[in-house]
């Protein structure tokens, strides 16, 4: 899912370069939703590892 993101970031970049507005902000919003889903995916993860964790 980061690579996701990374890549739309990629794209609003280079399009924002060459001029291409409305293809920039697109790809920039789908960059920022998947950051922020990896994002909530990796908190859940942690903490559903912190709460299966074996007392030692």
């Amino acid at each position: 899912m980061l690579s996701w993101a990374l890549t739309f970031l990629v794209i609003a970049l280079i399009a924002a370069v060459l001029g291409f507005g409305g293809i920039a902000g697109a790809a920039t919003s789908i960059a920022q939703i998947l950051f922020f889903v990896f994002l909530v995916a990796m908190v859940i993860s942690l903490i559903v590892g912190w709460t299966r964790r074996s007392p030692r």
